[in-house]
């Protein structure tokens, strides 16, 4: 049997900041890789700083879900934590930029939408939790920030926001956690090639539960108003 050689198993071995490294070369400036490698050595912690941020003010495309796939494969075990984490840090991350749009953000909305301005306020004004799930759903290229700071000048209810955005980052981070354990590295290479699939398939799940609760829910108050 051939034995792997010095380097790959140097590769397999790899801390996952090492690893994310390799597969990342040169995406990133200077500053932003020093960041991702800090992120790589905390492990939870640093993916709710990473989700945190790229959530907020700054943007380390696909990083988190990087290396979520990189810790998931290191600790399966721990994979419900590293994408809990990954989710709350989405999630104050997005509320954050919410709450700075809602006190004040209209004239940069408008700058950042640009001609997509008053089709995505209608969009989040007329749809508001639904909305909010999809538009979070959606794989990239999709401005998502540029909706959340929507939600925020129009004033979408925090609730409704919150919880679209919590049960949206809950998806996308268990199920990447589900794909790096099941299919290791490949994981994000599957995602990508079957991105368009898998939205849509994910999108169409949570609005059915979305009108499964809605539904269950009315049933419920209706039975305590008749007692």
């Amino acid at each position: 049997m051939r034995r792997p050689s010095v380097k790959s198993r140097a590769k397999a071995t790899a801390l996952p900041e090492k690893r994310l490294e390799m597969r990342l070369p040169g995406q990133l400036s200077g500053w932003k890789q020093k960041i991702v490698g800090f992120a790589g050595l905390l492990g939870a912690p640093g993916l709710f700083l990473i989700s945190f941020l790229d959530s907020s003010f700054l943007t380390f495309p696909v990083i988190n879900d990087l290396l979520l796939i990189e810790l998931a494969i290191e600790h399966p075990l721990r994979m419900p934590l590293y994408a809990t984490m990954a989710m709350i840090g989405s999630v104050l991350g997005c509320v954050l930029l919410y709450y700075i749009a809602r006190k004040g953000g209209e004239a940069f909305y408008h700058k950042r939408a640009g001609e997509r301005g008053k089709a995505i306020r209608h969009w989040v004004e007329r749809n508001g939790f639904g909305g909010m799930l999809i538009a979070a759903l959606l794989p990239p290229p999709t401005p998502f920030k540029v909706f959340v700071f929507a939600a925020g000048v129009f004033e979408v209810p925090a609730g409704s926001f919150t919880t679209a955005i919590a049960l949206a980052r809950a998806i996308r981070y268990f199920g990447i956690g589900y794909l790096a354990i099941k299919y290791g590295d490949q994981a994000l290479p599957f995602l990508v090639q079957h991105k368009l699939p898998v939205a849509l398939g994910v999108i169409v799940f949570a609005l059915l539960s979305y009108a499964a609760s809605r539904i269950i829910l009315k049933e419920k108050t209706e039975v305590e108003e008749q007692r």
